[in-house]
């Protein structure tokens, strides 16, 4: 054990857990999880699992049950132990907060289903909800992106989940928040399905042209100070495609991660924490822009001819750079140069 400030080390099982005074900011259901998880298919005695916890025989059995009553298939055995029998693709808060590097950040809530994250967690902040509240939900039934649209977010077939942050800057280091979300949801994909997508600015990713991830960040001001008082930050992400395919009208322009029919091996799990981990390191030196460059090589629009989309008609440019405040830089037809801040664009074909 090493300890630094307030903060203790342990090393549980072969894994690093941040402590403050000496109490553990994974619960014991997250940390037992953990730990199965990486020893699935074997057993491990009660009391190996109390040992590594610093927790009761009993705290353990508790945890074992409430795993159980979220659909972990665990099997106990009188001498052997507990034995994590599958690990399928459950959305669970302790698959979620088990993984997260920054555990003491976050509050992670799952729901079933609900309209839209992004709604929910706005009347959670407006009551007074804390900084790193996080919902996500097996489905939503009004999920929500950029000019209204809608986002198809079938039960059990993606990654929807929203983030409360309350940053108190200035509208213009906010607008980093939505590429910096968008760089760390590209690697945790990466590293999670070894898939490399890229970034349609300002706010999509995209495999194979068609939109795998969509991000959206809602925030409010400050009357008084005139700094962002709140944000959400909300992100989808189609792993599997639903079970009929994609409506009609996004056939063409959507896709899913894998062409599995069913996720597996806590894939939601692991992308959210991934994701979020990975944000939270951007978050907290934001205007560092530490993530800028990495959003320029993602960039799909980049060296391209787009068309600027605004006020229900489309203006040709071409798309040449993104600037440090990740502004899309444009030439138009006509040779007229400008930067967009915020707005759509869509790629030219042929």
């Amino acid at each position: 054990m090493s300890t630094c400030g307030e903060y203790r080390v342990d090393k549980l099982g072969g894994m690093l857990y941040l402590c403050r005074k000496g109490m553990l900011r994974m619960n014991v259901k997250s940390l037992a999880l953990r730990m199965l998880e990486d020893n699935c298919g074997a057993y491990i005695s009660g009391g190996a699992l109390a040992d590594e916890l610093s927790v009761s025989r009993n705290a353990v059995w508790k945890a074992i049950e409430s795993l159980r009553g979220s659909g972990y298939r665990i099997t106990a055995i009188k001498g052997r132990g507990y034995c994590l029998e599958e690990v399928g693709d459950l959305l669970t808060e302790a698959g979620i907060t088990g993984r997260l590097t920054h555990s003491g950040v976050f509050s992670v809530e799952v729901r079933e289903s609900v309209t839209s994250t992004n709604a929910v967690m706005r009347e959670m902040a407006a009551a007074g909800a804390r900084e790193g509240c996080v919902l996500a939900a097996g489905e939503q039934t009004a999920g929500r992106g950029r000019q209204g649209r809608s986002f198809h977010s079938p039960a059990g077939r993606g990654a929807y989940f929203s983030v409360l942050l309350r940053p108190e800057c200035a509208a213009v280091d906010a607008a980093l928040i939505t590429p910096a979300a968008a760089v760390a949801a590209a690697k945790a994909i990466r590293d999670i399905f070894s898939v490399d997508v890229g970034i349609k600015w300002v706010n999509d990713l995209f495999l194979d042209n068609r939109k795998v991830c969509g991000i959206l960040t809602e925030a409010s001001l400050g009357m008084e100070n005139g700094l962002i008082d709140s944000a959400v930050l909300g992100i989808g992400v189609n792993i599997t495609a639903p079970v009929n395919g994609f409506p009609e009208e996004l056939a063409g322009t959507a896709r899913a991660l894998t062409d599995r029919s069913a996720g597996t091996n806590s894939e939601r799990c692991r992308l959210i924490a991934s994701t979020l981990d990975c944000f939270w390191d951007y978050y907290q030196r934001l205007q560092a822009r530490e993530f800028l460059e990495e959003y320029r090589s993602l960039s799909v629009v980049t060296g391209r001819d787009i068309y600027v989309i605004s006020g229900g008609g489309e203006k040709p440019a071409r798309a040449l750079s993104i600037d440090d405040d990740c502004g899309l830089v444009v030439e138009y037809e006509n040779g007229d140069a400008g930067v967009l801040r915020s707005g759509e664009v869509s790629v030219r074909v042929g």
